[in-house]
């Protein structure tokens, strides 16, 4: 068997790219020895910044549109306002129960697949009690001053490696920007012949 290949991925809860990642990254996990090393960043960090936003948008849109409907996965934006920063806050107790994976693709399918804010705390506790999350211990983590650091450092770890987007996974000085690279990701893996087969 060859050795754990670390994959880190940096991501953020407001991109309809990581929504788009949160449907076909798996394979990363299970079908090759990897460990994934997760960095979610909280705010703007590794987005547009607002103003250009404001012309990317319609574009990002129709984008996420044409790979939904090649994945055959539904799009209902969420209010533009909408921020990541308690649901990647949040991320770090669901990694920590062994829950990462539901949460994602559960916090990523109520904004992206229902429009829902997951800025809202209600929003946020939904789907963090439908993956069996305790709802005390949620709020704390939300809430929480060290996670709310990790984040920001998350970032500047990113910025430190050359990551300008998300989704981007990182295996050693390999860096590949965004959903539609996951791909590579599995061929890199292959060619270090990481797979489980």
């Amino acid at each position: 068997m060859s050795a754990i290949v670390h994959v880190k991925l940096f991501f953020n809860f407001r991109s309809p790219y990581c929504y788009l990642a949160s449907k076909k990254m798996w394979p990363i996990l299970d079908d090759f020895n990897s460990r994934l090393l997760w960095r979610p960043v909280g705010g703007w960090d590794l987005r547009s910044t607002p103003d250009r936003a404001k012309t990317k948008m319609p574009l990002s849109r129709q984008d996420l549109g044409r790979f939904a409907r090649r994945l055959g996965i539904p799009v209902v934006p969420p209010p533009v306002s909408t921020d990541p920063t308690l649901a990647g806050a949040g991320s770090f107790l669901a990694e920590k129960k062994g829950l990462l994976r539901p949460y994602i693709i559960e916090m990523m399918r109520a904004e992206w697949s229902y429009g829902r804010d997951i800025g809202q705390e209600d929003v946020l506790l939904d789907v963090a009690a439908s993956i069996g999350l305790d709802r005390n211990e949620f709020v704390e983590a939300i809430h929480s001053t060290f996670n709310h650091e990790q984040l920001r450092k998350n970032a500047e770890e990113a910025v430190e490696l050359g990551v300008i987007g998300v989704p981007t996974f990182v295996i050693d000085d390999q860096v590949f920007w965004g959903q539609d690279r996951i791909d590579f990701v599995i061929d890199e893996l292959r060619e270090r012949r990481a797979s489980k087969i």
